[in-house]
């Protein structure tokens, strides 16, 4: 609402008429017009945060100060519809750091991983922390926490009642992706009480719509879930698209991109409901790469037309956010403006960000505060764990086990194997997986499962960062390795090890709530790049599934087929719990 305060909207019409002066004056550039797609010659005149005036180039030169933008192609801020800071392992003040130079100006933030871990004082935080930034933050209200209840425990259980308490929050711009699929199908009251909530709010309710089709996906939209960006390949997204989803398309998942290029060129057009979204960048690919600039690189590269990409990026996400302030370059919109190299590499000149100058060559031009960190500390209530931890007891000789086959897209397996001083013996290809209740609301004691298609494992991987209940987990070929990288993990305070053996290869500690750290995003990068190193001596990997990044969503019980959880191994298709994998002694 800041736009119309009569004296501000008075100043710029003045200046629009040329009765006065702007304050900032963008010359020499070419506008791209995100509605046509065409790109033409115009100065930009600015007075405070707003757009006074788009006018043919030299016809004024009135301005407190003059911006030279020749060579430059000038669009929108760029919006990301749908991301989460937490996945960077930075604050929200380094993030904004790094993506503003880069074209970005307004994100929407679910923070449910602060959410999961904190409750609703981590939504307080991540709010007050966004207050005083640049970078424009449309936060939601984590709609899932935890993801899967009954399955896991999270550190925070939030109903209906909670999640209306924080839509009355003005910060709060709609329900984040409802994860919990077959709760809104089956109208489960829960979930069916927590979509309501925000439709009587009449803000926006996101989605998480992974492999629903047919009557399932009918169901789920009828219920209020209108966005989606969990696509697995081009006939999910045709289908989503002819269904009347939002699309929100991601770039964390490379490997589907160019066949998602190839039916939008099919189309032949680019759909209204088309917006792009980062989803989980981690360090060293937002210091590398970026954020939403990276993911526009990436879809010209795959032969996306530019302009495309800039509109779904700015004016189809505007339009997404109800938000007739944003997303375009236009007299009387609000003055968030990237000046942009060229097209394809979408390197910046220049970002202005509310009429305000807040990059120059990519660099940032101003101060951007930090805020106190205290609340998000000692986030990680566990003591220290022993190797029989990491183990399965059971009676008899021989057993016969459950499994969880497959990374990413698991389903149930079985397998025979020997039990040795009263411990099961993994089971021949498998590797472990074990989760610790680590919020303090419940026993600690690790579950203990046997993943296969997962690789032979040479050491362990222990990580508090684990979707989306973000309890401590740990994978590894043997159990003195796994307490080993427990045990460094704990005494951290949060964060990720690698363990080989007996003896840590690399460890990047995450003390705010197990997830984040103040450290600057260069050395975050560097810690990370070290973590990822370590984990290559430890198992081989096979993309596109057998990844690093399946680590942190092995947990994720929300989505089909068994998962680990602090529970046991959950199922989410049929309430299933099993507390041991141990099915049967033979």
């Amino acid at each position: 609402m800041d736009l119309d305060d009569p004296i501000l909207r008075a100043r710029a019409v003045a200046a629009a008429r040329g009765d006065a002066p702007f304050d900032v004056l963008i010359a020499g550039g070419r506008l791209l017009d995100v509605v046509t797609g065409l790109v033409r010659e115009a100065d930009i005149g600015l007075v405070g945060p707003l757009i006074a005036s788009v006018h043919p180039p030299a016809t004024r030169i009135d301005a407190t100060e003059i911006v030279d933008a020749e060579g430059t192609i000038v669009t929108p801020g760029l919006i990301d519809t749908h991301m989460h800071i937490e996945s960077s392992m930075v604050t929200p003040a380094e993030y904004a750091a790094a993506v503003l130079p880069r074209g970005v100006t307004t994100i929407v933030w679910d923070p449910h991983e602060f959410g999961n871990v904190h409750g609703l004082e981590g939504v307080r935080w991540a709010i007050g922390a966004s207050r005083c930034l640049p970078l424009r933050m449309i936060l939601l209200a984590p709609s899932c926490v935890p993801s899967a209840p009954g399955l896991e425990i999270a550190g925070a259980d939030f109903d209906a009642a909670v999640v209306a308490e924080m839509l009355r929050w003005p910060e709060i711009g709609g329900v984040a992706e409802v994860m919990n699929m077959r709760g809104v199908i089956d109208g489960d009251p829960r979930m069916t009480t927590i979509v309501n909530a925000g439709l009587a709010a009449g803000k926006l309710v996101c989605g998480h719509a992974r492999g629903l089709d047919g009557s399932d996906l009918n169901a789920f939209m009828t219920a209020g879930v209108s966005s989606d960006h969990e696509l697995t390949s081009s006939a999910d997204l045709l289908q989503k698209l002819a269904a009347g989803l939002t699309i929100e398309l991601r770039g964390s998942h490379d490997h589907l991109l160019q066949e998602f290029v190839a039916a939008l060129n099919g189309i032949g057009h680019l759909p209204s409901t088309v917006t792009l979204c980062t989803d989980d960048v981690f360090p060293d690919e937002l210091q590398d790469g970026g954020g939403l600039d990276d993911v526009m690189r990436r879809l010209v590269r795959y032969g996306m037309k530019p302009e495309w990409a800039v509109r779904a990026a700015t004016f189809n996400a505007a339009q997404r956010l109800k938000r007739s302030d944003l997303g375009l370059v236009a007299a009387g919109r609000r003055a968030d403006i990237v000046l942009f190299k060229d097209l394809a590499d979408f390197e910046s000149r220049a970002v202005f960000a509310n009429g305000r100058a807040v990059s120059r060559h990519g660099k940032v031009d101003i101060e951007i505060p930090s805020f106190d960190s205290t609340p998000l500390r000692d986030s990680v209530k566990l003591a220290a764990l022993v190797e029989n931890d990491f183990r399965v007891p059971s009676k008899g000789d021989r057993v016969r086990v459950a499994t969880i086959d497959r990374p990413r897209f698991t389903r149930w397996g079985e397998a025979e194997t020997v039990v040795e001083d009263g411990f099961v013996v993994p089971p021949a290809g498998s590797a472990m997986i074990a989760v610790a209740h680590r919020h303090g609301k419940a026993d600690g004691r690790p579950r203990v499962g046997f993943l296969t298609g997962w690789g032979q494992w040479r050491g362990a991987f222990c990580t508090t960062v684990s979707h989306d209940s973000h309890n401590l987990t740990v994978f590894g070929g043997n159990a003195r390795d796994m307490a080993v990288a427990a045990n460094a993990v704990i005494s951290a305070g949060g964060g990720m090890a690698v363990a080989r053996n007996g003896t840590i290869e690399a460890i990047l500690p995450l003390p705010l709530s197990g997830l984040v750290t103040e450290a600057t995003l260069e050395d975050t990068a560097a810690g990370f790049r070290e973590i990822r190193k370590a984990m290559e001596t430890i198992v081989d990997w096979k993309p596109p599934y057998l990844v690093f990044k399946a680590c942190f969503g092995a947990t994720l019980a929300c989505n089909v087929g068994p998962h680990q959880t602090d529970r046991g191994i959950a199922d989410v298709l049929t309430g299933r719990v099993l507390e041991s994998p141990v099915l049967e002694v033979l």
